[in-house]
């Protein structure tokens, strides 16, 4: 007899029951004979090797006992009665065995459901089983292209601003349009800004030889411009503010074929999807493919992912006062002199006040501070003990809120030589952060900006899910209608469960495809 089954009836009869259940098969099948052999008999065939033994761990009352010392007559038995009181009496006896409430301590005892349990609990938001994935999609990562045209229609600059995630968006745009103009790209500019720190350009960052080599049969890539035209300023075209369904054809195809060289910003709004496949697969290999760090960059990119202790946790957190005073949203409980600095970044922009405060911060409009975020990381099981690798830019306020809940936290300046860090500039020091988010072991946002989509979606690519962003609209809703503590905690933890399992911003849509695993 299989050990389960019998630990089963030895630990979960309810002998009461069984008693009862046996009159009524005497009644039943009218058949008489001596009461106890014959639940000592369905013992003996259920216990087979266990005997006398298995009577005696099931502590059966002394009348029991003393019966399974009598001999059973077998000569008053017939085959009919037995096969008629074991047909009967089998299916009950499964049925009281399943639903008979198990011992205290029984490793069939119910177990708390691990889907709502809070902080105290050891299971992590990553132990939750997803049920959708997002991966590259078919049509681009097959390698099936369409064949460029054989002539160009001319060249195409894409002029990039702003820090260097949102310079790949537009970069990763600015692909897309040169190939639906059938245009040579030409390498792109980064923006030389004081205000990032800033003079590195594309090729300070990102190797060329190897962009323009995964580029091939998607798009044409130039490194220089022929002399007739090298010595003209390209036709500036700023599509930056404009909002709503743009067509480039329509627009500035006409610009490139008089001019024959235009310098482009990409509108920030622009429906890829109504790209063609082959212009998207375009947009897709330079975004996720073409996309190489330089040699120097990547060698002090994998040096600082190996000084960090293994496994570890980037942490994506935005609370810097210039992102502080853009949102207009108010905070109290800071410092003063984290106030003094977010004051200092507002300018003209004045802070929501009265109920439109409330309404601006239940839209998820406010980035949580790093209080906050340490105590919606405690609601999803993250262990105080977790290495944490802090992805975030110069000048973070309010970052003891986080460090005395989580004490192994780790940045770029604490890691790298003094030297190194102090040579860097502003694209240099997003380009580790990015590396080293992108492989990590898990990787947390607390917002959902140009950065956080480009990890997310490269995480993808390389068949990495630890991917989360904190949901600032859910922590503001449950604040405000006076949740806080445990309550809060289970709330945080439902919220980002179901974010997780279902891959909710997971990955960009217009390169990945959803998958139902």
């Amino acid at each position: 007899m299989n050990p389960d089954v019998y630990d089963n009836l030895r630990k979960g009869i309810n002998w009461s029951c069984l008693v009862q259940i046996w009159t009524f098969l005497r009644k039943s099948t009218g058949f008489e004979f001596d009461f106890y052999p014959y639940p000592l008999l369905l013992l003996s065939i259920f216990g087979g090797e266990h005997g006398e033994q298995s009577l005696q761990t099931l502590v059966l009352p002394r009348r029991l006992l003393n019966a399974s010392k009598m001999s059973l007559p077998i000569s008053r038995f017939s085959m009919r009665p037995i096969l008629r009181i074991l047909f009967v009496l089998l299916p009950l006896l499964l049925t009281l065995i399943l639903f008979s409430p198990p011992a205290p301590f029984s490793s069939k005892a119910p177990q708390p459901d691990s889907t709502e349990s809070n902080s105290k609990s050891k299971t992590m938001i990553w132990d939750a089983r997803r049920i959708i994935d997002w991966r590259p999609c078919k049509w681009w990562s097959s390698g099936d292209i369409t064949a460029l045209p054989a002539k160009s229609n001319g060249y195409i600059r894409v002029d990039c601003y702003g820090g260097l995630n949102q310079m790949r968006r537009d970069l990763c745009d600015g692909v897309g349009i040169a190939r639906l103009l059938n245009a040579t790209l030409v390498l792109p500019k980064f923006e030389v800004a004081a205000y990032w720190n800033e003079s590195s350009g594309f090729a300070d960052v990102f190797d060329v030889d190897y962009f323009i080599q995964q580029l091939e049969g998607f798009v044409e890539v130039t490194k220089e411009l022929p002399p007739e035209i090298a010595s003209k300023e390209p036709f500036r075209v700023d599509c930056s503010k404009r909002k709503g369904p743009f067509d480039y054809v329509e627009s500035i195809l006409p610009f490139l074929l008089k001019h024959h060289f235009i310098a482009i910003t990409p509108a920030m709004s622009q429906r890829r999807d109504r790209y063609p496949l082959y212009v998207k697969a375009a947009l897709c290999q330079a975004c996720y493919n073409a996309l190489r760090l330089t040699r120097s960059l990547e060698s002090k990119s994998v040096e600082l992912l190996n000084i960090l202790p293994k496994p570890f946790l980037s942490l994506h957190l935005r609370f810097e006062p210039d992102m502080v005073a853009y949102s207009q949203c108010q905070y109290s409980g800071l410092s003063f002199s984290s106030m003094a600095a977010i004051d200092a970044a507002r300018g003209d922009r004045k802070p929501w006040s009265g109920e439109a405060a409330q309404a601006w911060r239940n839209r998820g409009k406010c980035p949580l501070t790093p209080e906050e975020t340490a105590f919606i990381l405690r609601a999803l099981g993250i262990p105080t003990n977790t290495t944490i690798y802090l992805a975030a830019g110069d000048g973070l306020l309010e970052i003891e809120g986080l460090t005395s809940v989580y004490t192994n936290v780790y940045t770029k300046s604490s890691l790298l030589s003094t030297e190194d860090f102090e040579l860097m500039h502003g694209n240099t020091k997003a380009a580790l952060d990015y590396y080293v988010s992108v492989n990590s072991d898990a990787y947390i946002a607390t917002y959902f900006g140009n950065m956080d989509k480009m990890v997310a979606a490269m995480r993808a690519v390389k068949g990495l899910f630890r991917t989360l962003f904190l949901s600032r609209r859910a922590f503001a809703e449950y604040t405000s209608m006076g949740l806080k503590g445990e309550e809060l905690m289970k709330a945080m933890w439902k919220t980002h469960r179901a974010d997780f399992v279902l891959g909710r911003g997971s990955a960009l849509p217009d390169c990945f495809c959803e998958f139902s695993l």
